[in-house]
């Protein structure tokens, strides 16, 4: 399935839900507890069915995210039956990780082989004061017994923060977890939709950071590849490395030219560009039953209208009297 500046889209990024069990200052307003009603999420059966029809336009990689997807019951055996459709080549789950020591086997079970952890310090302080909660230890326990698993890739995405996470003991500690554990870490630029402003840091900084603080050596990085379903990162590793590290930076060097994805959101709206407001229902469709060949005409037509870069995105939120995207 090719789009109409001839980037092959085969990935799907799928939110289950918008619930989380983290409350994370950066990602929603400290008094916002609003989330969708539960009539309004798609069930696992309507996730199921716009797979299937997915697969038919080429779309064979699947990305399971919330919210917390480990926060919505039976989400073991949802990643079994995504597993089961004929043609899926993967199927991979984003987490904060509190939950992972309790379902890891299930999801093992189930066929899951690659997880993405959030995690964006390794202080206990500083990450209750992120999320609201002390489960650090919760976390770190996960990682552990998902490494155990045998789970691979195991991958870290760490949002840096200026002035909190940006330090060269925080840094210091994410590198230095590359070394023991293999694990790839990924320091990511804070997307401009955050309600805090102010924390922004680019990948440009983070890496001229840890040359400064001496803990890398420029001279000594090797670039490494690191199995994945988009082309939103570049991973460099230093001798004696189990893991690696990289870096996510859709403002300062997107990589919108070979962007391969969709996002649905656990209320059935489909997006082409998460920096675009425009969406398409595919709920209210599929809602209808009125036929699967009006679903993919609509799938064809989001295709067909995806942006050439953020920036067009941009351009289409501020035509919506939006906020610039910064960075």
């Amino acid at each position: 399935m090719l789009d109409v500046f001839n980037r092959r889209i085969n990935y799907m990024r799928v939110s289950i839900t918008d619930r989380c069990n983290l409350r994370c200052f950066y990602c929603r307003g400290v008094s916002d507890f609003s989330f969708i009603d539960h009539s309004e999420i798609l069930t696992y059966e309507e996730f199921l069915h716009l797979a299937r029809l997915a697969l038919k336009l080429g779309v064979d990689r699947f990305r399971l995210t919330g919210g917390e997807p480990l926060v919505r019951k039976g989400v073991a055996w949802f990643i079994s039956q995504i597993n089961s459709l004929p043609g899926v080549k993967d199927v991979s789950l984003t987490t904060n990780g509190i939950l992972l020591e309790r379902y890891i086997g299930e999801l093992k079970e189930a066929g899951l082989r690659r997880i993405n952890i959030s995690l964006d310090t390794l202080d206990r302080h500083k990450y209750q004061k992120i999320t609201g909660y002390d489960g650090l230890s919760q976390v770190l326990s996960g990682l552990q017994r998902t490494i155990e698993a045998g789970f691979n890739p195991v991958k870290v995405n760490t949002v840096i923060l200026k002035d909190f996470n940006d330090d060269r003991e925080s840094l210091s500690r994410f590198i230095n977890l590359a070394f023991k554990l293999p694990v790839h870490l990924r320091f990511i630029e804070l997307m401009e939709f955050s309600p805090v402003k102010g924390l922004f840091v680019s990948a440009t900084e983070i890496f001229k950071k840890l040359k400064d603080n001496r803990l890398i050596e420029e001279t000594e990085l090797e670039p490494v590849f690191v199995e994945g379903s988009g082309p939103a990162a570049h991973y460099y590793q230093l001798p004696g490395m189990k893991g690696s590290f990289g870096f996510i930076a859709p403002y300062s060097h997107h990589f919108c030219g070979a962007c391969n994805r969709l996002r649905l959101t656990a209320d059935g709206q489909l997006r082409t560009c998460l920096f675009s407001t425009r969406s398409y229902d595919i709920k209210e469709v599929l809602r209808r039953g009125i036929g699967d060949e009006e679903i993919i005409a609509l799938l064809k037509k989001a295709l067909g209208e995806k942006p050439a870069s953020w920036r067009e995105a941009d351009g289409q939120m501020n035509g919506k009297g939006l906020r610039n995207v910064g960075g």
